[in-house]
């Protein structure tokens, strides 16, 4: 079973940068699994999917980030990393990222990676 760990998260102002690393203890895109996502959670609410990157290099991203937020992939380093620019207070929240087969998440979820907005 691979392993995800989210990491880079911190406090930043608004308008600020930060940059997320979702790290896989091996291949990511390797049997069933055909895309990896980054959710966000904020406090008091569910988690949404905010951007996603499939084995075909395709992307998704949520209204909320687009033109702010880049998914990408490194398959030598085993790590997708999402690019987080122009941050808002309404960003805040912690990130997971999770591997999805055609049916959906696969997997138990992380820790994630608790990012903080300050306006």
């Amino acid at each position: 079973q691979v392993q995800l760990v989210e990491s880079g998260g911190g406090l930043v102002q608004a308008g600020g940068s930060l940059r997320l690393s979702c790290a896989a203890s091996g291949n990511i895109f390797v049997g069933v699994i055909e895309a990896v996502g980054w959710y966000h959670q904020a406090p008091g609410n569910r988690r949404e999917l905010v951007a996603k990157v499939s084995d075909d290099h395709s992307t998704f991203y949520a209204d909320s980030v687009k033109g702010r937020f880049t998914i990408s992939e490194s398959r030598a380093e085993n790590t997708v990393f999402l690019q987080m620019n122009n941050l808002k207070p309404e960003d805040t929240g912690v990130y997971y990222c999770k591997r999805h087969s055609e049916l959906g998440p696969v997997g138990s979820w992380g820790q994630g990676t608790q990012v903080t907005v300050s306006s």
